[in-house]
This record gives structure tokens, sequence and C-alpha cells, in this order.
């Protein structure tokens, strides 16, 4: 049991407000594996009071090379815990056993790694040619108190892509994990102490929806940044609209992967398993529309089917099972809707659409691959958040990129070809933030990421990632004057 009784404000341990507290259950299981006190809307206020309390206190006065090296030292701190982790949020979340490691633990940790370089280089002011003689000098400063909003998919990786660009600018932060994976963000509170943040600059606090929304709307909060679905994205778009405060929102997606009539099947069906059954599926970039060419559909459904055939489902904390549970029974009820309604809407199920047996009271349903989908399919316009894969045909490549553009979505995307320049003209023609070329890496830590339509607002990561948190202000100067740029 990994139980806490306060949360992690203004630096310190503290008492809640409230009595209430959340239970977080194994997905595999159904046990509870730990606790954490619930917020009040009064717990989260103490929490926005200490983040705007720390924007004018000794945070203010640091350099960005000593951002740079705080930021480092978290990054630090999590590779330090690595086993502790990845152990815990294998109980939270139901990840595979190296999912844990390497695609929520270390990959977090690089994510900070590159926002360190990143704060070092940002150019957080510059001196330009004024266009009506003088001269300006552009800053970019912080943009106040964030709210980061996390997932329970990814929930340590998603802390990060808000955390590192919180320091880089010299920003400050209340972070709200989701209600099923609360545990996480505790043991990184830990590693924040000790690694020197400064009082009040992070402040974690676990929260139900209702008081979530009111640490959105809360007239202290400059900026929110979450992660999440797009339904969701919608509510907090709008509240930001509402009162003029700047939003991040990665929102969800229904990535296609194109494979190519040259493509060596040997080198992309590990690639379209890889990024179509990611986290069990439970990915926002997951690659869950193969789309294949006619001349090789049949070719390309007996390989893919092997390969997802292959899988081994069961406890994820066995390094042997690929693919573990849900994270929760209506998640299991909603992909099992997915696979019925496939198969009413005259899709072929031609791997899975059944449970596993002999697993318990776990969540886990069985990697599937659908044939014979055509694009209008319910299971290939929305998002299932689930191992569940659709296999579309196409005549042309022209054909292959409308296809994938035909998606209210357009966060990721991949292509697979022998012709890395055909590759490329095709990463050009399709709307997405990311795209990958022979790879399932779309998501590049130096790079922005984010997403097109319904995937979003805002990009995360890269310099980018760092500008998001920053406003920019213009000083204008006369001309003939020599000053030192501050940083």
């Amino acid at each position: 049991m990994h139980t806490y009784d306060k949360f992690f404000i203004g630096g310190e341990w503290v008492d809640p407000a409230g009595s209430d507290t959340l239970k977080v259950t194994s997905p595999s299981s159904g046990e509870i594996v730990g606790s954490v006190p619930v917020s009040t809307p009064a717990d989260m206020d103490r929490a926005v009071a200490a983040a705007k309390e720390a924007l004018t206190g000794e945070w203010s006065t640091w350099t960005q090379e000593q951002r740079a090296d705080l930021i480092q030292r978290v990054a630090d701190g999590i590779k330090a815990r690595q086993e502790d982790f990845s152990g815990l949020i294998t109980e939270e979340v139901g990840s595979p056993f190296y999912f844990s490691m390497f695609g929520q633990v270390l990959a977090a940790a690089m994510i900070l790694e590159a926002f360190a370089a990143h704060t070092r280089t940002f150019a957080f002011e510059e001196r330009r040619d004024g266009a009506l003689g003088g001269q300006i000098i552009v800053r970019r400063e912080p943009v106040g108190v964030a709210a980061g909003i996390i997932p329970w998919n990814v929930p340590l990786f998603i802390t990060c892509l808000k955390l590192g660009p919180t320091l880089a600018s010299g920003s400050t932060i209340v972070l709200k994990p989701a209600p099923e994976t609360p545990l996480d963000a505790n043991v990184l509170a830990e590693i924040l102490v000790e690694a020197g943040v400064p009082a009040g600059v992070v402040n974690i606090v676990a929260a139900d929806r209702e008081v979530g929304e009111h640490l959105v709307r809360h007239p202290d909060v400059d900026k929110v940044s979450f992660t999440g679905s797009t339904a969701a994205g919608r509510k907090i778009g709008a509240i930001c609209g509402e009162q003029l405060k700047r939003c991040t929102l990665e929102l969800g997606g229904k990535s296609a992967a194109i494979v190519c009539e040259d493509a060596d099947l040997e080198e992309t069906i590990p690639h379209l398993i890889g990024g179509g059954l990611m986290n069990n599926g439970q990915a926002c970039v997951a690659l869950t529309r193969v789309l294949a060419p006619r001349s090789r559909y049949d070719e390309i459904r007996d390989a893919l089917a092997a390969a997802v055939s292959a899988q081994v489902v069961g406890d994820p904390t066995n390094p042997d099972n690929l693919v573990g549970p849900l994270i929760a029974d209506r998640q299991k009820v909603r992909v099992e809707g997915y696979i019925t309604k496939g198969r009413e809407e005259g899709a072929t199920v031609v791997v899975g659409g059944d449970l596993p047996e002999g697993l318990g009271e776990g969540h886990f349903v069985a990697p599937t691959l659908f044939a014979d989908v055509d694009n209008s399919m319910t299971i290939a316009r929305e998002e299932i958040f689930g191992p569940v894969l659709s296999l579309i045909a196409y005549d042309t490549l022209d054909d292959a990129i409308a296809i994938a553009n035909d998606s209210d979505y357009g966060l990721a995307g991949a292509v697979y070809t022998t012709d890395i320049a055909k590759g490329i003209d095709v990463a050009r023609k399709v709307r997405t933030g990311t795209f990958a070329v022979n790879t399932t890496q779309g998501m590049d830590f130096n790079g922005p990421f984010g997403g097109f339509k319904n995937s979003g607002i805002g990009r995360e990561l890269g310099p980018e990632g760092i500008h998001a948190f920053c406003e920019d202000k213009t000083i204008s100067l006369p001309g003939g004057i020599d000053l030192p740029i501050g940083g």
C-alpha cells in the first residue's frame, strides 16, 4: 500500500482541509494499492496562493543557467528512482513492465534533460533593430501561475511535459494528477525537494473533476496546460476563452500508418505493433488506422494478424507479457462496445475480439485486428483508446493521403517505404502535428509536439514548449545605444 495523507503545497506536506480520500486500484487485480487525500476548493486555493507567492520570491532571481541546472537535477532524481517509479506506475496504470520503464519513466527523464538543454540556449531576451529607427528588446517573461492537468495513461511523462517548461520559463505550477493515478506524483514531490525546487514553485494536489474545474477557473491561474480527451479539452478551452486565459490543449488522436507498396514488411510490422498497441493501446499517438495498398492487402493483413496474435496478454509485472489491462472497468466496457460496433458495421475481426481467459478480475481486452474497414466506420473515426487496430485498403498513394487526412483529428501518423524521399513527401502532405517516416518515433523531445484540428491547440516540447509558458514583451529604445541583454 502506498498511503499519503497530505498534499505537497508551498514546499511542504500539509494537511488537507477535508477528510475524503481517493482509493487507487490496480487495473490488473482490482485490489486497492494506495490512497491520497481528495482536494477541496480550499486546498486548491492554498496551492494557487503558494504558486502566486513564489513568483515574486527567491525564484524570480534565478538565472536561466540555475533553472537549467535544477531541471537536470530533477531528471537525475527520476533516473535514480526509476525502479520505484516503474513498479508504481505499473500498479497504477497497468502498463507492461517494459513500457513502464522506458515509455513512462526514462522517457520522462529524457524530456527534462531536453528542457534543461533548451533552457541554456533559449533567447529570453534579444535585441532587434526597430522599424522606426530605434532599437527594441524582445523579452520572454514567465507566464505566471500555470495549472497542469495530467491524464492517467502516462502520468509521469505528461507531468514532465508541463514541469519542464514551467521551470525553464521561471513560472510556477499547480499540478493536478488524474484520480486514477495520483501516487507517482507524490514520489516526484520527494524528488523536487531533494533537487532544491524553491517552495511554492511546484504544488501537487489530487482532485476530482469539480475541484479541477475550480482550478481552471481560478482568477490567479494565468495558464492552463491540459492533456486529455477532446471533450474535456473543449470545456477547458471554453472556460479559458471566457477568461482570456492562455491554454495549451493536447487532446485525442486517430492516427494513420500508411504502408507503401514498396514497404519492407519485416521491418514495418514491428513498428505497426509498437505504434498501435503501446501502453495497451492507451496512447493518444497510437497508430490505430493501418492503411494498406490493395495490391498487398492480404499479405499485410496476414502478417499483421500473426504479429497481433503473438502479443502475450497478462500480468503487466511479468516482463514476458506485452499487453496488460485497461485502466478501469469503464474503459474495458467502452472498448468492448467499439468491437461490437465494428462487427455491426461490417468490419471483420481477424484476431481477438473476445475476452482473454484466466486473467481474474483485471480489466483485460484481447488485442484486436479488424480488416475490411472503411474509413467511414465508427472504429475508424473515433478514438477507442484500447488495443484495437483497423486495416483500411487504398488504391493510390494520393488516396492513402486523403484517407489519412479524412479525420477529425490530426495528432500523429507514420509512413513506411523504402524510398525516404517519398516518405518525407507524404509527411508534408498529411495534416498532423507530428509524423514519422519508417519509425514509430513521431514525437521527438527536441521538436514541438501537438495536434491539428480536434487534436488540440498549442505545442509542447522543444524551444516552442518553453515559449508556450512565456509572455512576449517589447521594450522600445532610441537608436545609438549599447546596453547588455539580460537572461
